[in-house]
């Protein structure tokens, strides 16, 4: 065989393998695309009250409050932006809404995102969701339902400002041991979270990843690998005391004898003070400048110091490895159960999805969204602005009015 046909029938393999992987390549993309699924989308359109059941836990209290349908007061679209709002102070919001089939999450990425607008500047209050099992009853949903996670931004004041990230497992709800902060301004802010097979997380917001790690690591859930040896203690001649009084040191002759208070030098007796009445005038007491406090020896290192004593570790004996925290047999509704001061929160956009590239579509929905309220948002500023300034006008303009009319009464 000539050297020349030799190579022609390498180029010929080389190419059908080339082939052969990118058909491979297109197979794999297609079987991706076929099992990736949409558990559920709401955009909240003029239908929405037929997908969702409100609750009312709080009904004899008279605290549940009603929701909207709103875009805000400043949004980039006035029909797409529409959402469920919160509309009366210091209430309790419970709504939920079913999923068009149960499902589970075994051996799949679960994502959960969704938009959030606190528009009223939020004081105290939540944003979340709860994702729950079909166990649920939508009518009698309350506080104390079981769901399987819950997840988003939970604020009050300048002390709790957190975004939830809280799985239950066996009855417990077990909540992320990170900070994570959410956003608190005025704009629409989306959120993700992401929980993989590999019992691994993932946070973001805004399409920025904020905290990602260990479902083991980061949630007590499981019993701790290792626990303190009970049958250890701390040996009674121990020495933990890094330093001592020196022994060296005395105490300087006199130091005694100086008193903690003084009679106050400028002190003088009342010119109206009768000693007869009033008893023997004494001067006021003042802190004396040459008191030196209770006398201690300076503080040298202890020789006899071991460092601090650390308690051995043991093997859990109650410790059983999950490759399975990840998952949930039973998806069925997604809920809103929030407390707010005060009200005015906007929730939309909510994808619960095994699909990353569904819910970056809807991310690039988002960043447009983002830019046009941004401008609407700085014209509604300076429309309030205006009508301040014009309302400031009119008042000084009646104030002077009636002052005129005083001194035309005088």
């Amino acid at each position: 065989v000539s050297t020349q046909s030799t190579g022609c029938l390498l180029l010929i393999v080389e190419r059908q393998m080339r082939a052969s992987t990118l058909i491979f390549a297109l197979l794999i993309s297609s079987i991706a695309l076929v099992t990736a699924e949409v558990y559920f989308a709401e955009t909240f359109d003029k239908n929405w009250e037929s997908r969702w059941v409100k609750a009312y836990p709080k009904k004899a209290e008279n605290a549940d409050g009603e929701w909207g349908w709103s875009a805000g007061k400043f949004y980039n679209d006035a029909e797409k932006d529409k959402g469920l709002q919160t509309t009366q102070d210091a209430k309790f919001y419970t709504i939920s809404a079913e999923f068009p089939k149960e499902f589970s999450n075994r051996g799949k990425d679960l994502i959960i995102q969704y938009t959030v607008k606190f528009e009223q500047n939020i004081d105290c209050g939540g944003g979340y969701l709860k994702i729950y099992p079909a166990s649920l009853d939508q009518e009698n949903m309350n506080s104390e339902s079981e769901y399987n996670i819950m997840f988003g931004p939970d604020i009050c004041g300048s002390s709790t400002r957190r975004v939830h990230v809280i799985f239950s497992h066996n009855g417990k709800n077990h909540l992320i041991k990170k900070e994570i902060r959410p956003e608190t301004d005025e704009f629409t802010h989306i959120y993700r979270l992401v929980v993989k097979p590999d019992n691994t997380y993932e946070v973001y917001i805004d399409g920025d990843k904020k905290e990602s790690g260990s479902l083991e690591e980061d949630w007590d859930i499981l019993p701790p690998k290792q626990i303190k040896d009970p049958n250890a203690h701390k040996p009674s001649d121990w020495v933990d005391e890094k330093e001592i009084p020196d022994p060296e040191d005395k105490k300087p002759e006199g130091w005694d004898d100086i008193p903690a208070e003084i009679p106050d030098p400028e002190a003088t007796k009342p010119d109206d003070w009768d000693e007869d009445l009033d008893g023997e005038w004494e001067a006021p007491q003042i802190p004396n400048p040459e008191y030196k406090g209770v006398w201690k020896a300076k503080q040298i290192p202890n020789p006899a110091y071991k460092g601090e004593w650390v308690h051995p570790l043991i093997d859990n004996p109650d410790y059983q490895p999950n490759s399975n925290l990840y998952a949930y047999d039973s998806f069925k509704y997604v809920g809103i159960d929030v407390w707010q001061v005060k009200s005015g929160t906007i929730f939309d956009n909510i994808l619960v999805t095994d699909s990353e590239k569904e819910a970056d579509k809807w991310l690039k929905e988002w960043e447009v969204q983002k830019e046009g309220e941004k401008k609407a948002y700085d014209e509604h500023k300076e429309e309030e602005r205006k009508k301040a300034e014009a309302e400031k006008e009119t008042k000084e303009a009646d104030e002077e009015a009636e002052t005129e009319d005083d001194k035309d009464e005088l």
